[in-house]
């Protein structure tokens, strides 16, 4: 009897010990480098490619990752940090709710001597003004939105008599309104169009907020209202373009003739490259597609934040195979010199059937 009770209360301090962790998801404990992710919400599946590898790489590492979902909410996120910060946590990785965000969490994390790498959405510039220890490793949204164009340009150039006289008629599926890539994003876009030769009118446009469901909607109603007044979907991630692949589809929108690249009577292209999108350009259903590389990304904030945590990082140190920016670029933070090299630029990646990328991700 001694025995056994002896062994119940060993096994109760295991189990107790497990939930005492709360979020932690890998890592050895003890020495272990202490990371968090903080994420705004893991709904998109480039948000939730870019946990995974976090989680990968943690595991690889030997860290002690602890995983926050603010889902979607800034005062949650906040709070969620301060909490992480007062169990002694001090490294973040962090995409942020809204990039305005990014000043009172640095703030709170300097207090601890702590650092933070952002990615997807922009930290503002005067958070990274606060300390050298903190990191921008992301990919510029206006050439993400520039490649989108060029894309579009392309089909075009290739089927002419789908564009009389050069002009594009666009129906833009924006993401969250004055969200960095939202704003930026179209900028892009509708430079390069320009750029090529093109009359560019946006003849519909609102936002889905990054969800399919809701681009679906949207493209349910402009079929009803406006069919025939575009002739090009360009939706600002690859979930709003599924989704409007399927209003389409579902619409009798399509065409036996796949020549052009996709069965619908309009191209639809998004902004990602998920696997999902690779899929759907596999079965000619979504045009094309950018590459926003969540591995790279993911990877670049991990090592720059591994590197300071395990006190190995040097100002001007690559970052996971990715280089410290050097050059100015016209979109904020990479935009300033005082904070230019703690910026990490992932490159944006055009995907079409041509493209290296998909013909090395999808058989």
């Amino acid at each position: 009897m001694k025995r056994l009770l002896i062994v119940g209360l060993v096994l109760l301090f295991a189990v107790t010990s497990v939930f005492a962790r709360g979020g932690n998801e890998s890592g050895s404990g003890g020495n272990a480098a202490k990371i968090v992710l903080s994420i705004r919400n893991m709904d998109e599946d480039f948000l939730r490619l870019y946990a995974d590898n976090v989680r990968k790489l943690a595991a690889e590492k030997g860290v002690e990752l602890n995983v926050q979902d603010a889902r979607s909410d800034p005062a949650t996120q906040l709070t969620q940090i301060e909490t992480m910060l007062n169990q002694g946590y001090k490294y973040f990785i962090v995409i942020p709710c809204v990039s305005e965000l990014s000043d009172q969490i640095n703030q709170r994390i300097q207090a601890k001597g702590g650092a933070a790498a952002y990615s997807n959405i922009q930290p503002t510039v005067s958070s990274l003004k606060i300390g050298k220890n903190f990191f921008f490793a992301s990919s510029p949204e206006f050439v993400g939105g520039s490649y989108q164009g060029g894309l579009i340009a392309n089909y075009f150039d290739a089927n002419p008599g789908k564009a009389p006289g050069k002009v594009v008629n666009v129906a833009l599926i924006n993401g969250q309104l004055g969200h960095p890539a939202q704003v930026n994003r179209k900028a892009g876009l509708l430079a390069e169009l320009k750029n090529r030769g093109y009359t560019v009118n946006v003849v519909l446009e609102d936002t889905a907020n990054w969800t399919p469901d809701q681009a679906q909607q949207k493209m349910d109603a402009w079929i009803a209202s406006s069919w025939g007044q575009f002739n090009v979907v360009a939706a600002q991630n690859d979930g709003m373009a599924l989704g409007a692949v399927e209003s389409l589809i579902t619409a009798g929108k399509t065409k036996a003739d796949a020549s052009d690249g996709t069965i619908l009577q309009v191209p639809v292209l998004g902004i990602d490259a998920t696997p999902a999108a690779l899929q759907s350009m596999k079965e000619n259903k979504l045009y094309a597609t950018v590459l926003q590389d969540a591995l790279g990304q993911s990877g670049t904030a991990f090592d720059v934040i591994y590197q300071v945590a395990t006190g190995t990082y040097k100002a001007g140190n690559a970052a996971g195979g990715t280089p410290a920016a050097r050059t100015l670029i016209d979109e904020a933070p990479a935009n300033d010199t005082s904070v230019i090299g703690q910026c990490y630029l992932v490159p944006f990646v055009p995907v079409d059937k041509n493209s290296a990328y998909y013909k090395a991700n999808v058989k």
